[in-house]
């Protein structure tokens, strides 16, 4: 007896959403490399809108960024000004109210004259980009890794944390190559602790589900781009 009309189109989306599946799990750096390098270019698009005098689009971009960044602008770095980044002071000199509370200059993004912020702070693009840059040279080495040990990767948040406290808490004014240098080894430090555990773990279940096929007519996890 042939199979039903219904069941043959069930059974092949089935094994179509399978092998779906499979590509996404085999490929997921693809997808997490992706989703912070545009998170980083939509980031400084959002200046570079702001130049262009397309301030719809640039206005945009920093309403999308605000929930997930203080934006502070003494905190940031500008394109298209006098410089990369100012202090309090400075935008105090360039149209910046020294009344104005910690929302209002979150509101800053800059002028002509001094340049425009990016959507995000210093530190964040440190980490972003770090993220971004990290996850491609993992993905173009990743056979040569191994996981970093927790305790070591506990150990090299610190100065992150060490650099943030003291600064939120008014201890004292970070700098943005401290900020940059500390964005930058908690990022890189979390990809040498998580991502090759990451690949050791879907492989792991990707055997598990698919037993002898993984490693003949498949490719192994860790050869995926």
């Amino acid at each position: 007896m042939s199979e039903h009309p219904v069941d043959v189109w069930t059974h092949r989306v089935a094994r179509y959403l399978e092998r779906a599946i499979d590509w996404g799990v085999r490929h997921w750096l693809l997808f997490v490399n992706l989703a912070f390098l545009f998170y980083v270019v939509f980031a400084v698009l959002a200046p570079v809108f702001m130049h262009l005098g397309w301030e719809r689009l640039g206005q945009g971009l920093y309403l999308a960024y605000r929930p997930f960044c203080h934006q502070l602008p003494e905190r940031s770095f500008f394109l298209f000004g006098q410089k990369w980044a100012y202090t309090l002071n400075e935008l105090y000199s360039h149209g910046l109210s020294p009344t104005s509370s910690m929302w209002q200059r979150r509101l800053y993004v800059g002028s002509p004259e001094v340049g425009y912020k990016m959507a995000f702070c210093q530190r964040d693009l440190a980490i972003y980009g770090t993220f971004a840059l990290g996850g491609m040279i993992y993905g173009a080495t990743r056979r040569y890794w191994r996981p970093l040990p927790w305790r070591w990767y506990l150990l090299s948040l610190a100065p992150l944390a060490l650099d943030g406290l003291t600064q939120l808490f008014g201890m004292r004014v970070s700098s943005p190559l401290l900020r940059v240098i500390t964005g930058s080894l908690s990022a890189w430090t979390t990809i040498w602790a998580l991502y090759p555990r990451v690949d050791e773990s879907l492989l792991r279940a990707l055997n598990t589900d698919e037993g002898s096929r993984v490693g003949t007519d498949s490719a192994p996890l860790h050869k995926a781009k």
